[in-house]
């Protein structure tokens, strides 16, 4: 317990004297200084209890003691010490005065108690607060240790954090999601605070904030990023009404010692299990389901025996156009925000595997990340949720299969996310893409150049010819060949159609009695701009 000016007075060796400032002796003595200046304030850092015989004040002079007692109080003094007996027989009527009317402690030092002993005392006491201090801070080292070393560790040692700071803690993993908290009441106060949490992730790790709470509450909140790299593992909060005193603050600095050992360790083993996960999908992706099996053992087993399906995301400002040769790890110029969003995604399908505790299999392919995951998991809902909300990526979502017919669940998402690149779109399902029309994929510059290509000695021919080819192929194909029908519609008679028919055919040199052909030149009429 810190040492107070009302412990002072309670010792009985010291037989010291209030004169003035009664109601203030609960200040806080950080330590005691005698001096017999007149202004002592340079040499002083706040908090003392300062000593004098006032042998160089002018004791007789109201207005220079009331500057005296002003100078300390402006200098952060507790309370002032008069000793008498030796330059004075009492303590000046005018100091007592000008200490009550600035409410600073006066206390009367007789003449058997000497100023050593008082310093003696002071210094005792400050040494055994700061003995409790240490002492209090191993003794919750080795609870939140044993606390670590349970089975349900990390929750356990929140729990006992939480317990000593008389407040609550919470666990947050990289992205800002919350893994745990203590008490359980306190995982929704933890939640309102990722903003704090975003802006502390900008810096290098380690790092701390201290906050207000969230609103509607008196807390304060200090947060610690945790690990041992620039990037954080993960992130600590404790809210407590009052400031944290040095007891307190050891007992957070074990917890994130802990927290940060903790992590390492996971992320050590994180590492072993994403070589092997990344075995497994190439294993499944290629068709090999039985060999995969029996390499998941316990591991991802539960995994493999249920449908899943499989996502594929990657940052949407990577590929403007879709290049089948290109891998996306070849790819430059790859935004950092949006390759940021890719770690964070997959450190939320962890999280989230973590907390419901469903097997996930999460592989970074360079800057891209493929999630395969059991349909209709929380697991699964986590990762396409950050997709949909996060502009900087595109992700494409297969159908749900069983693990044999994952390499169709992989060309299923890979054409989603084809799609979800094209337009624009933070996240596609593979239904959308079969369920919707084939008409709007010819968006595409590729189809659209090939088109113009196909058509151009029609337009060519219609720019400097009469005979209207183009008009006159599209009505035919509207038609599906009926000559009467599509004749009518262009106002000309049948014959005339066949005609401009077999001039279409000798300036494309190819027939159109071939259903191929008839397909691409429909085909290469929807992607003409509406009105041409």
């Amino acid at each position: 317990m810190p040492l107070t000016l009302a412990s002072l007075v309670h010792h009985s060796a010291l037989k010291l004297v209030v004169l003035a400032g009664g109601d203030h002796l609960d200040a806080t003595v950080r330590w005691v200084h005698t001096s017999e200046l007149d202004d002592p304030g340079p040499y002083l850092e706040g908090g003392e209890l300062l000593l004098t015989t006032g042998l160089k004040l002018a004791v007789d002079d109201p207005d220079s003691l009331r500057g005296y007692v002003r100078r300390l109080a402006d200098a952060g003094v507790v309370g002032l010490g008069f000793g008498v007996g030796v330059g004075h027989d009492a303590v000046p009527p005018a100091l007592v005065d000008a200490a009550a009317e600035l409410d600073l402690p006066l206390l009367e030092v007789p003449r058997r108690t000497p100023f050593i002993a008082i310093s003696k005392a002071v210094s005792a006491a400050v040494a055994a607060d700061q003995y409790q201090a240490v002492t209090a801070g191993f003794e919750a080292q080795r609870d939140l240790t044993r606390a670590a070393l349970a089975p349900d560790g990390t929750s356990a040692l929140l729990g006992r954090l939480a317990h000593h700071l008389n407040g609550w803690a919470a666990l947050y993993d990289a992205s800002g999601a919350v893994l745990a908290a203590a008490p359980e009441w306190a995982g929704r106060r933890a939640a309102r605070l990722t903003g704090e949490i975003d802006r502390l992730r900008d810096k290098p790790a380690p790092a701390s904030a201290a906050v207000a709470g969230p609103a509607g509450t008196e807390d304060r909140v200090e947060l610690q990023s945790l690990g041992t790299a620039r990037r954080a593992r993960g992130f600590l909060a404790v809210g407590t009404e009052e400031r944290l005193d040095t007891p307190a603050r050891y007992v957070v600095h074990a917890a994130v010692a802990l927290l940060t050992l903790s992590l390492e360790q996971s992320r050590a083993l994180q590492d072993t299990e994403q070589r092997l996960a990344a075995a497994l999908l190439r294993m499944l992706l290629t068709g090999e389901s039985e060999h995969a099996r029996t390499v998941a053992g316990r591991l991802y087993g539960d995994l493999l025996a249920q449908p899943v399906r499989l996502l594929v995301v990657e940052p949407a400002e990577l590929t403007a156009k879709p290049v089948k040769t290109a891998r996306p790890a070849a790819r430059t110029g790859r935004p950092a925000v949006a390759l940021d969003s890719v770690a964070l995604l997959a450190e939320r399908a962890e999280a989230a595997g973590a907390r419901s505790g469903e097997p996930v299999i999460a592989v970074r392919e360079g800057p891209r990340l493929v999630v395969l995951a059991a349909d209709g998991s929380a697991v699964l809902k986590a990762c396409t949720d950050f997709a949909e909300a996060d502009d900087t990526l595109a992700a494409g979502l297969s159908g749900a299969v069983p693990v044999a017919e994952l390499p169709d669940a992989n060309r299923q998402a890979e054409r989603a996310l084809a799609v979800a690149l094209r337009r624009g779109r933070n996240l596609v399902e593979h239904g959308e893409v079969g369920a919707g029309s084939v008409l709007p994929l010819l968006g595409d510059d590729a189809v659209r150049a090939f088109a113009e290509g196909l058509l151009r000695p029609l337009r060519e021919h219609d720019a400097t010819s009469r005979g209207d080819l183009v008009a006159s192929l599209q009505a035919w194909l509207s038609r599906h060949g009926q000559w009467d029908a599509a004749a009518s519609d262009l106002g000309v008679h049948r014959h005339t159609l066949r005609y401009r028919m077999r001039r279409v055919e000798e300036i494309l040199g190819r027939s159109l009695d071939d259903p191929d052909v008839r397909m691409e030149l429909w085909l290469a009429m929807k992607t003409l701009p509406p009105g041409e």
